[in-house]
């Protein structure tokens, strides 16, 4: 291995993804943080072959119309910088909405960030009243006792096992409305989308989604976080 090589890191970038952003869809916020990153002046690494593409990672793709506290990417660059100094020239760089809020050097040798990280808590609010959280739980316990899910992701049906990717919830009232904290799991088989879940349970898509956390689960349950 080059001594430039020796020196090759992998910056990771804590970023959120709030207000009329939260309509982007997932190729069109890679787009932008690319560009975000080319105008900052931060070294990067190009893949190989005809096409030289930003050498880049990101968590999983978030479901268009949510909204994130805690997105991430994974930046491959030539040679360590200061991790704060590459903070602040992304922060000047990037669209307020998906500004970054922390950045770390790792690693290179690191699993893919968007396998890596399997688990994840949601901030729902439910297109219901907080009178209504009796019937509300009995349908999520109705939906997890049939163990899966069934729904069209555009033309196409899918199912979804239940037993590992719906970890846990909790309702709660916010005034008037009734709001759900999910925790899922990624599988090889796929994700619980939010939007799916309710849909199920309440025949209605949800008013709001917010992605809160993003963590990877050990093989014995505990959880580390991406940073």
């Amino acid at each position: 291995m080059s001594a430039e090589n020796q020196l090759a890191q992998r910056l990771r970038v804590c970023y959120g993804k709030d207000g009329r952003l939260a309509y982007l869809g997932h190729l069109e916020v890679m787009g932008t943080i690319m560009r975000s990153v080319r105008r900052s002046g931060l070294p990067f690494e190009v893949s190989n072959g005809f096409a030289h593409r930003m050498r880049i990672q990101f968590s999983q793709a978030l479901p268009v119309g949510a909204s994130s506290r805690a997105e991430y990417y994974d930046l491959m660059l030539p040679h360590e910088v200061d991790a704060e100094d590459a903070l602040e020239a992304l922060r000047r760089c990037t669209p307020a909405a998906l500004a970054p809020v922390r950045a770390t050097l790792l690693p290179r040798r690191m699993p893919a960030l968007e396998a890596w990280a399997d688990r994840a808590a949601w901030q729902v609010v439910l297109p219901c009243a907080a009178r209504d959280a009796e019937g509300v739980t009995q349908a999520i316990d109705d939906v997890r006792a049939r163990g899966v899910i069934e729904f069209m992701r555009g033309d196409k049906p899918r199912r979804l096992e239940l037993e590992r990717t719906f970890v846990a919830y909790e309702l709660r009232t916010e005034g008037e409305s009734l709001a759900m904290l999910l925790e899922t799991r990624s599988t090889e088989q796929g994700s619980l989308r939010p939007a799916v879940l309710v849909q199920e349970i309440c025949g209605r898509p949800p008013q709001r989604v917010c992605r809160l956390g993003q963590w990877h689960e050990e093989a014995d349950g505990t959880l580390t976080s991406p940073m």
